[in-house]
């Protein structure tokens, strides 16, 4: 049997491949620099450093004025977790996160989709007539600062004076005459959580708005072809393509909401009746500058920060067993 030559037999190998090195030129050295070390040492120094601090100081009893401080281990912690003033705002932040935004990315996607998607059943796929004067209005409250869009809404719900009260008795529910929206347990976190909502359905509509412009046409027409109802477009193909932004969104609504201290201090600066509407940075507040426990305020902000990242977790691994997952990724 004769052998080719073109193909090296058992005794013969084919000579090692060089690996190939680049050069540390100046243009790459410069490069990893400025694109590289140079953020993440800005990162390091600004973010990662005074996390530390923080989880130092709460590991110490420093009083926040002077330059003493003793190491007393986890007794600060031990102390949050004893607190139940410190437990109610901690609850008041979960139900924040758990309920705000939820209904603010519902709210928003059903207005994105009526907006881009929600035309008439013929001809081309397209938004409803005026879209863009929707979007403008919608988008309003987000240019408001939450400091401002707080005081306004405390003048609404005011008990005597208040708009949304004449309203209502005006139409012979007489008894909202002077009900007390925020001094009442029953109805003063809902209507926290509405004012919070108000302010931000408009944004991430928007947001919305520009993720679904960039959907194909193509496939809401074979979706109308196929016999596909609006809700089914909206949720078997409108949804699951824009996942990733209702993604951010939800992810960002949840640090929001398990902060929340602007709306909540313009709303009601000492926490609502029986605690009911008090968060986390305001209990935070009162125990570094009113009663000088810098230590345990810092115990404080370690557990807000727990939190917040096991809120992202969370939604990240809810996104990936729903199937937030491209086919053909391996994580």
């Amino acid at each position: 049997m004769i052998e080719s030559p073109l193909v090296p037999t058992d005794t013969e190998k084919a000579p090692p491949r060089k690996k190939s090195r680049r050069s540390w030129t100046f243009d790459r050295i410069s490069f990893v620099l400025v694109f590289l070390v140079l953020p993440l040492a800005l990162f390091s120094v600004f973010v990662v450093w005074p996390f530390v601090q923080a989880f130092w100081y709460s590991l110490t009893d420093w009083s926040g004025f002077t330059a003493d401080m003793n190491f007393i281990g986890v007794e600060n912690y031990q102390k949050l977790f004893e607190d139940d003033i410190f437990m109610t705002a901690l609850r008041n932040n979960v139900l924040l996160a758990l309920v705000v935004p939820f209904v603010t990315v519902v709210l928003a996607f059903a207005l994105a989709t009526m907006i881009t998607v929600g035309g008439s059943t013929y001809g081309a796929t397209r938004g409803l007539k005026g879209s863009s004067f929707y979007r403008v209005v919608s988008f309003f409250p987000y240019t408001i600062p939450a400091i401002v869009i707080g005081l306004i809404w405390l003048q609404m719900f005011d008990p005597s004076n208040g708009l949304l009260n004449g309203v209502l008795t005006a139409v012979g529910l007489d008894g909202f005459d002077s009900f007390p929206w925020l001094g009442d347990e029953r109805t003063a976190m809902p209507a926290s959580m509405f004012v919070i909502i108000w302010g931000f359905v408009g944004f991430y509509m928007v947001l919305f708005v520009a993720a679904i412009k960039s959907v194909p046409g193509e496939l809401y027409d074979a979706a109308r072809i196929d016999g596909a109802g609006r809700f089914r477009t909206a949720f078997s193909v409108t949804l699951p393509l824009i996942r990733d932004n209702v993604q951010t969104a939800y992810i960002y609504l949840g640090i929001l909401a398990l902060d929340a201290f602007v709306y909540m201090v313009a709303l009601n600066p000492g926490g609502g009746p029986e605690n009911s509407t008090l968060v986390m940075p305001q209990r935070l507040l009162v125990t570094a500058f009113e009663k000088g426990q810098f230590g345990l305020a810092s115990a404080m902000g370690v557990v807000m920060a727990v939190a917040t990242l096991v809120f992202a977790a969370l939604v990240f691994t809810v996104n990936r067993l729903v199937g937030g997952r491209p086919e053909g990724v391996r994580g």
